[in-house]
Parts: structure tokens; sequence; C-alpha cells
């Protein structure tokens, strides 16, 4: 017996309506001078849809997934910061030749600060039984302070390299400089960071300018362009998320046991966003792409 591929309830709601639902859902309800509300829920949305008699009539389920459908999801509200930096592009591209053409004289390393490193429950998500979350208390303290983590992305191999502290002031930025310097003593380091100003101090500059290392500063507001920033984020949900460590030693050693992890299973980094639109940026966007 030959099946009918076909075979299913048609379409009551045709394609052309559909992409205009689509479109209708990514717009505003201002911008259709309803001040009531915001932003649609479905049920305002197809109340909506009704009133402007783009369809007759359309279920919170139907409406559903034809946003589904159309690749029309609930999403965040994010912001954008415009930098006021006149040599942003500048900056931007020296960052980039950097990660893309290592110089032969030295190696690259990113470093920035993580934190800070509260002891708190960390709410995430986890596998476990249908409708028996894990439990996690909603009450803490803070009698033991905070911590934070001064970290460094080797390129070369893509090993991360961090000690963590009570403060994150110069003293402890060079200290950790020192320590990378030691590291690889005979090459030159082009240490990219952003401008938090411990890295501008005199002391940490005088202490660079006579041990071949180069600060290569972000341009302001991109911190997004240090390679670390990804593997910050892999940090907190591996090591972090979900957890409620009672004391910073507990905390540490679970960081301790992620780093180790991922540093057996590294390798170098290369490709820093090859399809992203800053690689043809010759201006300061006006605003977010």
């Amino acid at each position: 017996m030959t099946m009918n591929a076909d075979r299913g309830r048609p379409k009551t709601i045709n394609d052309e309506v559909r992409e205009h639902i689509c479109l209708i859902a990514r717009t505003s309800p201002v911008d259709w001078k309803i001040t009531a509300f915001s932003t649609w829920s479905l049920n305002k949305l197809a109340e909506h849809l009704i009133q402007q008699k783009v369809t007759a009539a359309i279920s919170r389920e139907t409406l559903r997934r034809i946003l589904h459908a159309g690749k029309v999801s609930w999403k965040t509200t994010t912001t954008w910061t415009a930098s006021t930096d006149p040599e942003f592009i500048a900056n931007l591209h020296r960052v980039l030749a950097l990660y893309d053409t290592p110089p032969a004289d030295g190696r690259v390393i990113c470093v920035d600060e993580f934190g800070p490193l509260n002891l708190m429950p960390r709410k995430d998500k986890a596998w476990g039984p249908v409708r028996r979350p894990r439990r996690l208390r909603a009450t803490y303290n803070r009698h033991h302070g905070v911590r934070h983590m001064l970290a460094a992305l080797d390129l070369a191999t893509g090993k991360l390299y961090y000690r963590i502290r009570p403060r994150k002031r110069w003293r402890e930025f060079l200290s950790l400089l020192k320590a990378l310097r030691a590291r690889w003593p005979g090459e030159k380091l082009y240490v990219v960071l952003d401008n938090f100003s411990p890295h501008k101090h005199v002391k940490v500059r005088a202490w660079t300018a006579d041990h071949q290392v180069e600060l290569v500063f972000l341009p302001t507001y991109g911190s997004w362009l240090n390679w670390i920033e990804a593997e910050f984020a892999a940090l907190r949900y591996f090591a972090l998320n979900g957890t409620d460590h009672r004391s910073h030693d507990e905390q540490n050693a679970a960081i301790a046991a992620y780093v180790r992890w991922r540093n057996s299973h590294t390798e170098p980094k290369t490709n820093f966003a090859p399809d992203s639109p800053i690689r043809q940026w010759t201006q300061y966007p006006a605003k977010a792409a």
C-alpha cells in the first residue's frame, strides 16, 4: 500500500498570511498606536491579527507554531553601548592582526579579570526527573567576602593560566604579568587587555617597558574583542552554574578542576570571528548590527 506523503489536514492559513503574521509579530504595539502595553503576548497578538483582519480566527497554539516555523522567537532585549574612542577602528584592526598573524618574535596573550566570585547559590539548568527540579537554597550571606580571578589565555597553545586573589589592584595585575614573563622568558609578550585603570598604572607601564611586554589595549567598549571572554563564559557554565559552594576553597577547587580538564583538551586559538561583520568595518557603526 502506497502512503501519501502529503496526507494530513490542509493548511487553513496560507503561506502569504503566515509571513504577514510573522512580520507583525516583529513589530511593537506602539507601532500600531497601541499605548496600553509595550509588547505582544500570544493572546494580544491574536486579538490584534483578528482586528486587523489578517485572519478571521487563530488560536494561541496555531499562532505559536506559525511563529516557530517563521523563526520568530521570544528574545531578551540587549543593549548597545556606543564607543567614543576615536581610534576604535585602528585598535580593532591591530587586535585582529595579532589574532590572525601572531608576531614571529613572541606570543599573543589575552588577559582579563573574572568575578567577583561570590559564595552563593547559582541557578542553572540540569538533567533530572520530570517535574522534580533540583533545589538550591534561596538565602545566603556574604560573610566570607569575594574573590577575583586574574587570567591569561595563551593563543599559541589555547591554555588558560590564572590566579585567584581577594583584590584586583595593579599589584595583583603586575604579579600576573611577572609570572607570565617567567613562563616564556625568551619571547616578547603581546598582551591584549581592556582599559581597566590598574592595567595602565605607571608602575605597570614602567615594568612592561623594561621586560619585553607590550600592552595592546582594546578599543573602549570593545571587551567583546578579548578572546578570553569566551573562556570565561565556558568557565561560568561548566564550573559555577548550578553550584552552591560554602567556602572559597571549595569553589576554587571546582574552578581548578575545570581548568585542568580544559587545558588537557585544548588546541591553539585560530580563526577569531571569521564570519563577523567586524571584519569589514572601516568606520565605527552608528548602531548595533
